[in-house]
């Protein structure tokens, strides 16, 4: 088991947080789309479910199942680079870490990326994996067509022009529709970005956050719960020349501070809770300001070795001020002892028909606790706030959400569900968590 990675024994799974396990009957590598339709005719046969499986790292149980695995360890690789086109077209198990580097060597990248790169790109946009961006949306916006195959064992290909309507559920589809096989996602030649991260207060963050989304191509901030401290990070295209963090100075920001020494704080914070609030006040102050310049995953993406718990909701953007103060507000009058940073992002509308930021401009708050520790009182207050201003749960993250109410807060829920009945009319990606968030 490697840091970053979910753990399969022979009869046990557990994803990287470690708050979800599954027993599945057996688990499968195809190594080609014949193999996995043989795979799912099998199932079919000894009437079990299949679930493909990424690395992990879905903080809910979206994954799991009590039939059959699909792991797509085999299935990696780039099929094709278009350059006409300006896509790439690659295998639904190629790590994301994998596909960026492959395209840096060809002069190309992503537009936008989340914030870690070890999952697959099956798995990423099938949950709705996003960054921060004014103009540039998730992983699943960036996706120009799919080859996904469905339980009767037919290979679909999607886009646009070629199935409208399966391609608008599946480039965010929750393993519910079949397994995606391949990927085409939109390329462009790889560019700079300036990075500037620099500290700044609650107060000043959520005054200007209007101000900071429309400067920035892509602005988010963490802030520190018990204190009135934030840090930004603001980053824009740049001319260049690169200038990325020194090999010291960023081994003592990204591993040291935001890993290693992070890492001793929450173990202490987990055990003696009474520091908490004294330990937040000399985090928030331990990272100084700085501002480096370097290929896009580079900036994007940093390394999370801190094992940890997530909820996380999409609001309407306009409605994030109001709902970061309710949250400081619940924060600063309860007993809670909050170990781990408040994020937020922020996200452009598109027309996905489960994504988070489907059909509104959104912003993203999203609150963690260290693994190991309680949080279902943290969470479920964060959740009564953002249920009330219309939030929507992100797919991978920890929440309670059933099908009415996501049904409420998504206009096009219903396309889906209609997809899903199409597709997969007997439920052969069924599981609980699916039947939770779905119907049956």
């Amino acid at each position: 088991m490697t840091d970053t990675y979910a753990r399969t024994t022979a009869n046990t799974w557990r994803n990287w947080a470690g708050n979800v396990t599954a027993r599945p009957v057996r688990a499968v590598s195809p190594a080609s789309v014949d193999e996995l339709a043989e795979a799912l005719r099998r199932a079919r046969e000894d009437g079990l479910r299949v679930k493909p499986v990424g690395t992990g790292h879905s903080f809910t149980a979206a994954a799991a199942t009590d039939g059959v695995l699909i792991r797509p360890e085999l299935l990696t690789g780039i099929r094709e680079i278009d350059r006409t086109a300006m896509t790439v077209t690659v295998e639904a198990g190629t790590p994301l870490k994998r596909l960026n580097a492959a395209l840096a060597r060809e002069g190309l990248s992503l537009t936008n990326m989340g914030d870690i790169m070890e999952q697959t790109v099956a798995g990423a946009t099938s949950t709705g994996t996003h960054g921060t961006g004014r103009d540039s949306a998730s992983i699943s916006a960036q996706i120009r067509g799919l080859e996904l195959v469905t339980a009767d064992g037919t290979v679909l290909r999607c886009s646009a022009e070629e199935n409208p309507d399966v391609f608008a559920a599946a480039r965010l589809g929750l393993g519910a529709l079949g397994v995606i096989t391949a990927i085409t996602f939109a390329v462009e030649p790889v560019f700079l970005l300036t990075a500037r991260e620099e500290p700044m207060t609650f107060g000043r963050v959520t005054a200007d956050f209007d101000r900071l989304v429309a400067e920035n191509e892509h602005f988010e901030f963490y802030w520190f719960p018990h204190t009135g401290n934030c840090n930004t990070k603001r980053n824009n295209r740049s001319a260049g020349p690169a200038a990325p963090p020194g090999k010291v100075s960023g081994w003592i920001d990204d591993e040291l501070l935001s890993n290693g020494i992070f890492q001793v704080a929450c173990a202490l914070g987990r055990a003696v809770p009474a520091t908490i609030p004294s330990i937040a006040r000399l985090s928030s102050r331990a990272l100084s300001a700085r501002t480096y310049t370097d290929i896009p995953y580079k900036v994007f993406t940093s390394p999370r070795r801190v094992r940890f718990v997530e909820m996380e909701y999409a609001l309407p953007r306009e409605a994030a001020v109001e709902a970061l103060r309710e949250l400081k507000a619940m924060v600063d009058r309860s007993p809670l002892r909050i170990s781990f940073p408040v994020e937020v992002r922020t996200a452009p509308a598109d027309d996905i028909t489960l994504s988070t930021a489907s059909g509104r401009d959104s912003a993203y708050i999203a609150v963690h606790l260290y693994r190991g520790t309680p949080y279902q009182a943290y969470f479920t207050a964060v959740e009564r706030i953002m249920t009330a201003h219309a939030g929507r749960p992100h797919w991978g993250k920890i929440h309670t959400r059933d099908a009415e109410y996501l049904a409420g807060v998504y206009p096009r829920f219903g396309e889906f569900t209609a997809v899903r009945d199409r597709l997969d009319p007997d439920r052969l990606f069924g599981n609980d968590y699916l039947r939770r968030v779905l119907g049956d």
